[in-house]
């Protein structure tokens, strides 16, 4: 009984080929390099609030006797910020005459988005105002 115990421990595991080789070192290198990559994002990751910002877009166009306002929204913060509330006001003579109000369900850090607000009145025969006034975190 000891000797077929000795002859199995004996025998040899087969040598690997060159192939296997190969793709152990290429799976090896993958995992490091997404490890890497995980960690220097976790390390140098932005812990700012986002910052929101809304620029006007020009021209403003006619249609139909409809005035189109385009609008774009970036988060220049290092946080994403959902449910974006974007106001537009348009004012004569002080007082408001028209608004408008758009959401932006999803804005991350970096990120850009486009909109339009749509008045009956001229926006050029007025003050017109368009800012952020809200967001949420995540």
């Amino acid at each position: 009984m000891t000797e077929s115990k000795t002859e199995s421990n004996n025998q040899e595991q087969p040598k690997r080929t060159m192939a296997e080789w190969v793709t152990f070192a290429i799976a090896c290198f993958i995992l490091f390099a997404i490890t890497g990559l995980v960690l220097y994002n976790w390390v140098n990751k932005k812990q700012e609030p986002p910052v929101i910002s809304v620029t006007r877009n020009v021209p403003i166009r006619e249609t139909q006797g409809q005035f189109y306002v385009p609008f774009t929204v970036t988060n220049t913060g290092g946080e994403t910020a959902e449910s974006v509330q974007v106001i537009a006001e348009l004012r004569v003579n002080g007082e408001v005459l028209e608004s408008g109000e758009q959401q932006i369900d999803f804005l991350s850090s970096g990120e850009t988005q486009e909109g339009a607000f749509i008045f009956s009145r001229d926006p050029r025969q007025g003050k017109l105002i368009v800012r952020s006034s809200s967001y949420k975190l995540p």
